[in-house]
């Protein structure tokens, strides 16, 4: 896997239906270890609501989890799960909480509400994506970081740090099928003088 979606930042959003609270939790994670640590922090928080309903995808090991937690079967934890998938989302958990407000809301009322809880959710914290990136790395004089800098931009990499002394230091990341191409117009446009070195490889947001 190149690339894949996932959730920015956790985040939450509510809404009332027929009396009913419902708290949509979600966050980005990677294991399902942060998933349950996740999960079971929303149920200490909301440890009297009439439900906590969980659910979340990770890349690792391809693994879909999700529960009712009390609901009818199917009217809660697919919703949730059918709204993360729908939003091509990965290495995520979401939690919808439920306050009951004294209204049965019947099967498809519960579907079409925890769904929203979990979109609203997933509206909140915003889209990424994350690609497989190749952290690099390339020192210049300060005549050619003048044309550098932008070269670096403007083939959609990243500057994460830059270091001014004698010469400049560039610490950059940049989509790795995108590497070798900025690699040879850096050879290129300073006559074969510099060429950026790759300091490892990790996943990134690109967007």
């Amino acid at each position: 896997m190149q690339s894949y979606k996932t959730i920015r930042k956790a985040a939450e959003a509510q809404f009332i239906e027929k009396h009913s609270r419902f708290i949509g939790y979600i966050a980005p994670v990677t294991t399902a270890e942060e998933a349950n640590e996740f999960i079971a922090s929303i149920k200490s928080k909301h440890w009297d609501a009439t439900h906590n309903v969980p659910a979340y995808i990770l890349r690792e090991g391809n693994l879909k989890r999700y529960s009712d937690d009390g609901e009818p079967q199917g009217t809660a934890g697919v919703p949730v799960l059918s709204t993360l998938e729908k939003a091509g989302l990965t290495d995520c958990v979401c939690v919808v909480t439920r306050y009951f407000g004294g209204t049965l809301l019947g099967t498809g009322g519960l579907v079409r509400a925890y769904s929203h809880a979990a979109s609203i959710a997933v509206e909140a914290g915003g889209v990424v994506t994350r690609a497989l990136c190749r952290k690099m790395r390339i020192k210049c004089d300060y005549g050619f970081y003048g044309k550098l800098s932008p070269m670096i931009l403007e083939a959609g990499g990243v500057v994460e740090n830059t270091l001014f002394e004698d010469s400049v230091v560039i610490d950059f990341y940049i989509e790795s099928s995108l590497a070798e191409k900025l690699n040879a117009d850096i050879v290129e446009a300073s006559n074969g003088k510099y060429a950026a070195e790759i300091t490892g490889e990790e996943f990134a947001d690109t967007d």
